[in-house]
């Protein structure tokens, strides 16, 4: 069993064992960590194109544009983040892939904690949680600054990024020399961001997300928000010469 990283006091390190999202620290030793525990499946039966692609992470290792636009939708209403390759080309690269590929659908921000940051990215699917557990991607060098709206895979450790991400709330540099890299900006959106329900903060046991998914969330926290869509949206059109440029 992995250990999670914890923030204590926002400002020191330390690494406490796994268990309940709080690893068994206080609410204010703010933990930006992901739980990992068991082992991914394999062999998934391909029924169909998306879900094959969605149960292999191999499968999904496209290449992301050098900036690009995607849109959540959700319960409090449209987020808006623009991403930037060059920031971080691995996270990059790995959120274009999870949109693009629906992993989001359904998703609870599951940890939010005002003033500090808005957490979310374990699939409401069982089955797609375990497929992404341990589909780690290694750590970018971190080029930009944890300000508010930054938009940060969390880790377990070095190397252990997979799926979970947050939205800063707050100017929070003393994640930046820990190894946190952000990769896109909130651009629309950050006061929907701001009313995303805090209520439950880091009860939602992380563990009991991986292997109950949606189910577990409903029946424990039913005034979670949650990301009803992500999508990737499409470059705006060039716009066509006037007729008057035309003939010159």
């Amino acid at each position: 069993m992995k250990n999670a990283l914890c923030v204590a006091s926002r400002s020191s390190v330390t690494l406490c064992g796994l268990g309940l999202a709080l690893c068994g620290v206080a609410t204010s030793q703010l933990a930006l960590g992901q739980t990992k525990t068991g082992t991914a499946k394999t062999g998934a039966t391909k029924t169909s194109a998306a879900k094959a692609d969605l149960l292999v992470p191999s499968s999904l290792k496209a290449k992301a544009p050098e900036i690009y636009v995607a849109k959540f939708t959700t319960t409090k209403g449209d987020i808006v983040v623009r991403v930037t390759r060059a920031w971080a080309p691995l996270g990059a690269d790995r959120f274009y892939n999870l949109v693009r590929a629906g992993f989001f659908t359904d998703a609870a921000f599951f940890r939010v904690i005002p003033g500090f940051m808005a957490q979310f990215g374990i699939s409401a699917k069982p089955a797609v949680a375990a497929a992404w557990m341990n589909a780690n991607i290694q750590d970018d060098p971190v080029t930009q600054s944890n300000k508010r709206g930054m938009l940060t895979f969390a880790t377990a450790g070095p190397n252990t990024r997979t799926t979970q991400l947050f939205i800063n709330y707050g100017n929070n540099v003393t994640l930046d020399p820990q190894g946190f890299a952000p990769f896109g900006e909130v651009i629309e959106g950050m006061d929907v961001v701001d009313k995303i329900n805090s209520e439950y903060q880091e009860q939602p046991n992380q563990n009991s997300i991986q292997k109950q998914g949606k189910a577990y969330l409903d029946k424990s926290f039913p005034r979670l928000d949650r990301i009803t869509a992500a999508v990737i949206v499409p470059p705006a059109p060039a716009m066509a010469p006037k007729a008057a440029d035309a003939k010159k």
